[in-house]
């Protein structure tokens, strides 16, 4: 008994991966314009669990078509309330710590949701797609695929799409010196699908949120106005493929203290630097947080710069990008 169940094993196992190398259906940019398709197009409920440094982050995502629109929820399973309704091309945003606004031209935070509207040309651009065989995740047939940084820069990704439907259900952020052979040793953060429900009709949850009376529409442009202001900062080096998309003067949110922002972007990952000048120049210092694969670095630099930068991206990434910038009044 014990031979056959071994047999039994070893007939599934190679049904399911007859051979690494030969496991391709496609092209790994087939494989990603199929994962696109199935997130436009299909009705489905994704319970996904992020990890990071060691903390758990339930999440679950919901998605359909209802009389000619589209229909998205991201619900965070645990902590305090946060989800994310999007109509269309409306998001609204709910947090028990402020009230809910809603933004026009906008998408649900995050890699796992931006990887699924991202040009593909522009990601191509930046990272080399390679297909890497088979795998199984929530007791399915996945197909692996990897996007390796042409710049050591920022991380890589390492993309599971279920075999049947194409969708994203299992996404590593890897750090750069991660090889083919061991993609799972430099894991910095992960989501993963615990529980997938693909369905001809929506759910009844996205009849709710047609009827739903959500908060009033703020488009981008008025949120940060055009022209936008013109900082007094220089940054003498950006990680290859970045570049300034935003900039515009703020408080922070719970100091109150005014300071100058600006974004960058590589079109998958956003950087936010946060940027003061300080009287009188002081000793330089650096602080850092980490979570995940977010690090959020501090640098009081010798000519009076309090510079922040958060982001996606290796701390020396950020590191780099804080000890290029000078501010144009300084020779």
């Amino acid at each position: 008994m014990k031979k056959q169940g071994l047999s039994a094993v070893i007939l599934i196992f190679t049904c399911f991966f007859p051979s690494v190398v030969l496991a391709e259906d496609g092209s790994a940019s087939s494989l990603l314009q199929r994962m696109q398709r199935a997130y436009q197009q299909l009705n489905f409920e994704l319970t996904l669990i992020e990890f990071s440094q060691g903390e758990l982050e339930p999440k679950r995502l919901t998605r359909g078509h209802l009389d000619g629109q589209v229909f998205t929820h991201l619900t965070h399973l645990n902590g305090r309330p946060r989800e994310f309704v999007q109509r269309d091309d409306e998001t609204s945003f709910f947090d028990a710590s402020h009230s809910g606004y809603t933004l026009k031209n906008s998408n649900l935070p995050g890699l796992f949701y931006r990887l699924q509207n991202m040009s593909l040309d522009a990601l191509h651009t930046k990272y080399d797609a390679v297909s890497a065989g088979r795998s199984r995740v929530l007791g399915r047939v996945a197909q692996v695929v990897r996007l390796v940084p042409k710049s050591n820069d920022y991380y890589g990704y390492v993309l599971w799409l279920d075999q049947e439907t194409g969708l994203l259900v299992k996404l590593n952020t890897i750090s750069t010196d991660t090889n083919a052979s061991n993609v799972d040793a430099h894991v910095v953060e992960q989501s993963m699908g615990v529980a997938l429900k693909v369905s001809d009709q929506p759910s009844p949850l996205i009849k709710e949120l047609k009827a739903a009376n959500l908060p009033a529409v703020i488009s981008v442009s008025d949120v940060y106005p055009a022209p936008q202001q013109q900082l007094p900062w220089r940054f003498g080096w950006l990680p290859a493929g970045f570049e300034l998309r935003s900039q515009d003067k703020h408080k922070l949110p719970l100091t109150e203290q005014p300071v100058d922002y600006v974004m960058l972007s590589n079109g998958l990952v956003d950087v936010s630097v946060y940027l003061a000048k300080i009287q009188p120049p002081a000793e330089v210092k650096q602080q850092l947080v980490r979570e995940g694969g977010t690090h959020l670095l501090t640098v009081l630099s010798p000519a009076g710069a309090d510079i922040t930068v958060v982001g996606a991206i290796p701390v020396e990434t950020a590191r780099q990008i804080a000890e290029s910038i000078t501010h144009r009044d300084a020779p």
